[in-house]
């Protein structure tokens, strides 16, 4: 879908993604002044964009620190047998737990790499025994603490699809 959707994205609409990505809260006005289209060609470009799956949702990103959910960790698991059942079951459970916050499956020593947010050390201790260790399918776990992060985005990077966003 990548090419398919990308295909019929012109600098109009990689201007329109920059901007809401950037701020999911900008009106249509907003954003139409912004791209230099009135505001009815500007939604339908945004409905366009919606239909064709490249805009999957507008979220509020919160605050994690003052909620005091900065404590972040990085988790290695690998399954003792991962076939195919095995690693349905495990990304089941994975979905069930609202502390991992993104779960990747990947090459290597590793068979998942999980992003887990808690409140401290504590909690994350609590999770990793009474959670993820007590799912039968684990063999292993490899935990990297995150100290500080020196990036987060949760944009994408539109300037390889296009020239109307800037690279730097």
């Amino acid at each position: 879908m990548v090419g398919k959707a990308n295909d019929k994205l012109d600098n109009i609409d990689a201007k329109i993604l920059h901007l809401i990505q950037s701020d999911a809260g900008l009106s249509v006005s907003d954003i139409s002044e912004e791209v230099g289209l009135s505001s009815s060609p500007c939604w339908r470009r945004i409905k366009r964009m919606e239909e064709l799956g490249i805009i999957k949702s507008r979220v509020t990103l919160l605050d994690r620190k003052t909620l005091g959910l900065d404590f972040e960790v990085f988790v290695a698991v690998k399954l003792s047998l991962p076939n195919r059942t095995n690693m349905e079951k495990f990304e089941q459970a994975v979905a069930r737990m609202p502390e991992v916050v993104q779960c990747a499956v990947v090459t290597g020593a590793v068979d998942f790499m999980l992003r887990v947010v808690t409140t401290d050390m504590h909690a994350y201790e609590s999770f990793l025994r009474e959670v993820l260790l007590s799912i039968d399918l684990v063999s292993d776990v490899q935990s990297r603490i995150v100290m500080r992060q020196s990036k987060h985005t949760t944009a994408v990077p539109l300037n390889l699809i296009s020239n109307a966003v800037p690279r730097y």
